[in-house]
């Protein structure tokens, strides 16, 4: 017997049969527009969340209802997924965040290539349009999901440090990609023109359709094995538009109105994140995508003058305690180290000294977009408190203290001053700026893009060396000692 909820749905007096299906997927998608919306604040996006999943709920409660499929396997699968997702909901650490999103992204498009495949294989299946729309909409969805399916996956295996982060370069490599992809649009030619043969060579559908999946889940890893970790953050919002324009072209295959919309949703807001995420890099995407950034590990054109200048916590203390005001800037090493915590409560105590705090947050800082803001929100550190960039640096030259905290390409200088960095032209927080500035860093090696950081080597600052955890906590015990 079904859930009340599906009956409820599936009442046609009550709903109008099809017509009822159809408002409610409207409602899905008006939930899933309202919950976007509200993602855009912290102060509502867990709401944003509820109200997206609620959504999805009525989406799917609706799918059940009118394909009239077998709920045995159903919850089977429910179940099954629920149990992965609070496993990794559970033992998933903040600092692997990036990971997990690079393969939830990987499977979504997995499974939109699955569906694709299924289309294909069951022609006689339910379906609308012509047998040309059809097979184009198969084909597309075979190719995005496909290319979001291993290129997430290379994404992971970089993020996750089981292969090198640094762009990997080889001979020709871009004369095969482009191959690989004219190959590609040919057999989707062959598949939705349904071609007989092409001269005196007869075409089995079935072998060109195993030469496209082939094909595309190399192209997936083709093409992201030549970007550095430095770019992660654009390739992982990038990816997940693709999940969404995956998803959509899935919607066409089986004829589903809410996934196409909820596809499309997702498709456009991953694309605009990808865009902003270019422009705080001052880069354009098809320079991320081909531009190789990171394959040589090149700090600049010149050498970097000067030394590191370490110095203990008990010195950087007298000068905290002395500030008026400080701006800490987080990056990657702060997830690493779990020092969000830390960081809250030295802030309370700055605060608690007459001292003006603010936490300034570099788009493109640690390994995915919004990254640092999660890691702070987790912490509940005021959002009051978390300025932009542009926000920063008109006045950053009056702070008194700038913390950095695992930072390492946002505040280089080098992207202002050195012409032949990898990194010049991009927008920067002007740390460099402040009247002093403490860098907490692990040791002397380089960030995970490779560049050297010619912040570390200027007057005004000083190297906190050490966890970036136990450092902060140290300061703490400072102030309460």
């Amino acid at each position: 017997m079904n859930p009340p909820l599906l009956q409820l749905l599936g009442q046609t007096e009550t709903f109008g049969g099809e017509i009822g299906i159809n408002l409610a997927y409207v409602a899905s998608a008006v939930l899933f527009i309202l919950g976007i919306r509200m993602l855009g604040s912290a102060n509502s996006a867990r709401k944003g969340n509820q109200l997206s999943s609620l959504g999805m709920l009525v989406a799917v409660a609706a799918t059940l209802v009118n394909q009239g499929l077998d709920y045995q396997w159903i919850a089977i699968g429910i179940g099954v997924g629920a149990l992965i997702g609070l496993v990794a909901a559970k033992k998933v650490k903040m600092t692997s965040m990036p990971e997990m999103v690079a393969l939830f992204n990987g499977f979504g498009g997995l499974a939109s290539l699955l569906v694709a495949a299924y289309g294909f294989l069951n022609p006689d299946s339910e379906s609308g349009g012509s047998e040309q729309f059809q097979a184009l909409v198969i084909f597309l969805a075979v190719a995005i999901g496909a290319i979001t399916f291993t290129g997430s996956m290379v994404a992971y295996l970089k993020l996750a440090g089981k292969i090198s982060g640094k762009a990997t370069l080889f001979p020709l490599q871009k004369f095969l990609n482009a191959l690989v992809l004219l190959a590609i649009v040919g057999f989707g030619i062959i598949l939705v023109a349904n071609l007989p043969q092409i001269g005196e060579i007869e075409i089995d559908p079935l072998q060109a359709f195993a030469w496209l999946v082939g094909l595309t889940l190399l192209l997936g890893i083709l093409g992201v094995l030549p970007i550095g970790g430095g770019d992660m953050p654009v390739v992982i919002a990038l990816l997940n538009s693709f999940s969404g324009l995956a998803a959509s072209a899935a919607g066409f295959v089986i004829q589903n109105n809410v996934l196409i919309v909820a596809g499309c949703l997702v498709g456009a807001s991953g694309l605009i994140l990808t865009v902003i995420m270019c422009k705080a890099m001052n880069r354009t995407l098809g320079n991320v995508l081909f531009g190789g950034f990171g394959a040589t590990g090149s700090s600049a054109s010149g050498e970097v003058e000067g030394e590191m200048k370490p110095v203990s916590v008990e010195d950087a203390y007298y000068v905290l305690e002395s500030a008026a005001s400080v701006v800490f800037i987080p990056g990657y090493g702060m997830a690493v180290a779990q020092a969000q915590h830390a960081v809250k409560e030295l802030g309370e105590i700055l605060e608690a000294n007459g001292c003006e705090v603010a936490h300034a947050i570099h788009p493109v800082a640690g390994r995915m977009p919004g990254h640092m803001n999660v890691l702070l929100a987790e912490a509940d550190v005021p959002y009051e408190q978390l300025r932009e960039m542009d926000d920063v640096n008109p006045t950053i030259a009056t702070v008194d203290v700038a913390v950095v905290i695992g930072a390492n390409d946002v505040v280089n200088p080098a992207a202002l001053e050195d012409e032949g960095s990898p990194i010049y032209g991009m927008p920067i927080i002007n740390a460099h700026e402040a009247r002093n500035v403490f860098c907490l860093k692990r040791g002397q090696g380089k960030g995970f893009s490779g560049l050297v950081n010619r912040l570390f080597y200027r007057e005004n600052v000083r190297m906190l060396y050490g966890d970036a955890k136990e450092t902060i906590t140290a300061l703490v015990a400072q102030f309460k000692d």
